[in-house]
């Protein structure tokens, strides 16, 4: 094995970061397996953030959703649903964890900044320091029928409306000056005169006027994480974040050619290229050989899209119902349906099911496929990467010494337990090449990620 030399690199002295993300609803979390535990009960949460705490991660990810994804009118009972209020569930963690940051997903679109920033700004105090704060934006009516005022955004509209949020936000968490609160018992009176701030703020979204309840935390106010991947979420994403959570950090060229991006665009909005971090999604598979490996891939994947899954995702694809066909058998002889909309997921196919089922066929066609096995290949896919534990130390090391991230955001395939083999077995391959910390050397979420301080 060729070990990465640190004399021909432009980082040789960059760590890789890692965080752990807890989807929630999806079907990539293998339930059936008879090692998975819920994903609900607070005990899979606890197990997850101490296990990724022992391995030294940074943060604990929390997915979050305001609404099950349903199909034909009804709940996708396909998905593993896990749907916990973030902020709750990260307050809980926060009291049984001493270092791991905690990130809430919390959407713009659906909340309402002073809210937000307070119940968020409470996280940061609980933990000390530790909370972040994953800003998403949804655009489907789907969702928005939870809400009395219903409807959606348009993509720009969504972008708008984060961006006013997270100003306002801000506000919120400044709104307090450092020596607000008084520095001695002799002192008149608790607060200091004059030393928290009124927030008045009116905008095309909103138009707020009230006082910030809360002080500063230890790192300032909660560390801002970002995934939208269009241009406007890109744009955001360089005015706005610390880190970015993107979908590029399987293959390498790709990976650097998104942080260039991300680079060129932090320059054009004045901030420096180290600004922020990209810890783009992923799964880990280990094995002892890289044949282990694979077959153990290929397990997981078999699992992950069992015949009734593949059925649902051909089902949406086709836009007819499959769920009677037989998953290991052709691909459907129909055309598929192209302008039903009847809000599985509360989406559409991006593309045109026409040209994606042609694509199919030629695929299956030339290689043998069965309907579930092009849906393996050719369907939704998990980004991930599999090898030894030393082999993916030494692509992990090229990747961050390179500059194309600076870390993942590792989805487990199996939970509570699905964490294990990174810990035990990449992470002291990682350490042995100096790539990875082998203590935490802050309290805060944003020392961890070596950020700069906030403001």
């Amino acid at each position: 094995m060729t070990r990465t030399d640190p004399t021909d690199v432009p980082r040789p002295d960059a760590r890789l970061h890692f965080g752990v993300f807890f989807q929630g609803v999806n079907h990539w979390t293998i339930w059936s397996d008879p090692s998975s535990g819920s994903q609900i009960d607070p005990a899979s949460f606890l197990r997850v953030a101490r296990t990724a705490e022992r391995g030294l991660f940074d943060a604990f990810f929390l997915g979050d959703g305001l609404r099950l994804r349903e199909s034909e009118g009804g709940i996708h009972e396909l998905d593993v649903a896990g749907r916990p209020d973030s902020i709750t569930q990260l307050s809980a963690l926060a009291a049984a964890t001493e270092r791991i940051g905690l990130v809430s997903t919390s959407n713009t679109t659906f909340n309402e900044p002073g809210d937000l920033a307070r119940r968020l700004a409470g996280l940061d105090l609980l933990s000390e320091g530790r909370a972040g704060w994953n800003v998403v934006t949804t655009h489907n009516a789907w969702t928005g029928e939870n809400f009395r005022r219903g409807g959606f955004l348009d993509h720009a509209d969504r972008y708008r409306r984060a961006e006013e949020f997270l100003a306002v936000a801000r506000a919120v968490w400044n709104g307090w000056a450092e020596d607000s609160v008084a520095g001695s018992v002799e002192a008149r009176s608790w607060s200091v005169p004059g030393a928290v701030g009124r927030v008045r703020s009116r905008g095309a979204q909103f138009d707020v006027d009230l006082t910030p309840t809360l002080p500063r935390s230890a790192q300032g106010h909660p560390v801002i994480f970002q995934a939208g991947d269009s241009g406007d979420g890109r744009e955001f994403g360089a005015r706005n974040a610390d880190v970015i959570f993107s979908a590029h950090g399987t293959d390498f060229d790709d990976a650097l050619a998104f942080a260039e991006d991300i680079r060129r665009r932090l320059r054009a909005a004045g901030r420096a290229e180290d600004a922020l971090r990209i810890l783009p999604g992923t799964e880990i598979v280990i094995g002892a050989t890289e044949k282990e490996a694979e077959e153990k891939a290929r397990w997981v994947r078999l699992s992950q899209v069992t015949p009734a899954v593949a059925l649902g995702i051909a089902s949406r694809l086709w836009g007819i119902d499959l769920s009677g066909r037989d998953a290991d058998g052709p691909l459907p002889a129909e055309d598929p349906v192209v302008a039903r909309d009847k809000g599985t997921f509360g989406t559409r196919w991006v593309e045109d099911p026409r040209e994606v089922v042609a694509r199919w066929r030629a695929k299956a066609g030339a290689n043998g496929w069965s309907l579930r096995e092009a849906v393996i290949e050719l369907g939704p896919q998990q980004r991930g990467h599999v090898g030894t534990p030393a082999g993916l130390a030494e692509k992990f090391a090229r990747f961050v010494r390179h500059g194309a991230v600076d870390g993942f955001n590792v989805t487990p395939y199996l939970v509570p337990d699905g964490l294990d083999d990174i810990v035990e077995l990449l992470v002291p391959e990682l350490q042995e090449r100096g790539v990875y910390r082998t203590s935490y050397t802050g309290t805060t979420l944003r020392e961890h990620l070596e950020l700069a301080p906030a403001v």
